[in-house]
């Protein structure tokens, strides 16, 4: 039976998504799991899974192509099985390319075209891979794209030859110094005449961070807190993690779980604006900013106030790990509440967050620093932490949000673990 592949809704109130590139070629065979295409949300480029085994067939939507949630762009088919019908229903696309023709194309699955044919017809031949074409991982692939580097000419340095992000760049510097073009643009771009493109991910959060901005209605409450507690709590779940989830636990991991839990007494910080007004989320999701190249990316904990400390430091683990791969999943980004986002790393004192809607709040936190402090009249130094609440107005007036920190204050000073 012949399976659709649809464009899928990644995020809340998602209407269309935009096809990045197709993983597998028409007439290839997909086995149920392999990476099939590549989709691109709002926060990143996502790598969609097969749902099925079968052949990818009928495919009516190219890279670039802006597409309809739930449309079907391909079928995955048995061989010897017929595409559906022509009068079935197929995409509504929009075209990105300057040669997609105009915007509110219709396709329609129709009559399949030669690889297509092949499959429906059962031929025990698949298509062959298109001369020069080599395993590429998702970011390389993407960064060709961007720098316009021909894959075909390349030998890749990974396993099995597969073309890493390493080799793109190895590309591009490696063009023919004697090009005079070339070498006048390089120029050009030294002195910063020409802007160097802008990648995909980097784009999207730029245009992402833009629209709350001037959106939604920014306030900031600021609390700084001993973290002595914080340190010394960190130091005695070292050894139990590492040994129960064979991971290290971080301050971080202490700062979502402690978040977490206090979100679950004020419901309104875990909420979302919408045109039909205010939702309370019943689970509470914390999402991370992690930093990846050229741009930063927000995965998610589901449900963090529920797990275990090991639960959470095992998780933020394997999310920064794919995150850093370029192979974040979309159930990864999906679904939060709330977001953290942490530069104590990077020796950031303070700073403010801007707002991921359609969430409340997001939380930035600096480092721990030792700072002289008074104590009950006295001048002593403790490790002070910088914590800034950036809130959503419509939601979260200043009221609830200095209740909110005034807790979570409370709770890092003596964590209960």
């Amino acid at each position: 039976m012949a399976v659709s592949v649809v464009m899928p809704a990644l995020e809340m109130a998602q209407e269309t998504g935009k096809l990045v590139s197709w993983l597998k070629q028409e007439g290839e065979q997909v086995r149920k799991g392999e990476m099939l295409l590549e989709v691109e949300t709002d926060k990143a480029v996502m790598e969609i899974e097969a749902a099925a085994d079968g052949i990818l067939a009928g495919v009516t939507a190219k890279p670039g192509d802006v597409v309809h949630v739930g449309h079907t762009i391909a079928w995955l088919v048995q061989p010897g099985e017929s595409l559906p019908a022509a009068g079935s229903e197929g995409p509504s696309v929009r075209s990105t390319s300057p040669a997609g023709g105009p915007e509110g194309l219709s396709l329609r699955a129709g009559s399949p075209g030669p690889v297509a044919a092949a499959a429906a017809a059962g031929a025990p031949t698949l298509a062959a891979p298109a001369r020069g074409t080599a395993r590429i991982s998702p970011k390389a692939r993407r960064l060709a794209q961007e720098k316009g580097v021909d894959i075909s000419r390349l030998t890749g340095s990974g396993p099995g030859g597969e073309i890493l992000a390493d080799d793109i760049l190895a590309a591009t510097r490696g063009s023919d110094p004697g090009d005079a073009a070339a070498q006048g643009v390089e120029s050009e771009r030294h002195r910063g005449l020409t802007p160097s493109p802008t990648p995909t991910v980097g784009r999207l959060m730029a245009e992402r961070t833009t629209h709350s901005w001037t959106t939604v209605p920014h306030f900031f409450v600021t609390r700084e807190v001993d973290a002595a507690a914080l340190i010394d709590t960190r130091e005695q779940m070292l050894a139990v993690i590492e040994q129960s989830h064979h991971v290290k636990v971080t301050h971080t991991d202490l700062l979502v779980s402690i978040v977490a839990r206090t979100l679950g007494k004020h419901p309104r910080l875990n909420a979302s604006w919408t045109a039909d007004g205010i939702i309370a989320h019943e689970d509470v999701n914390i999402a991370l900013a992690i930093g990846v190249q050229d741009a930063v990316v927000t995965a998610v904990i589901p449900r963090a106030d529920r797990l275990t400390l090991g639960d959470i430091a095992l998780r933020r683990r394997e999310l920064a790990d794919r995150a850093q791969a370029g192979r974040l999943q979309p159930s990864d980004i999906a679904g939060a509440t709330f977001t953290i986002s942490n530069l104590g790393m990077f020796e950031v004192d303070a700073f403010t967050a801007i707002i991921v809607p359609p969430q409340a709040a997001i939380l930035a936190v600096g480092a721990i620093a030792d700072r002289v402090v008074a104590i009950n009249k006295e001048l002593t130094v403790r490790p002070m932490m910088s914590m800034t609440l950036s809130c959503d107005h419509r939601v979260v007036d200043g009221v609830r949000a200095a209740q909110f920190m005034r807790d979570l204050v409370t709770a890092v000073r003596s964590p209960q673990f």
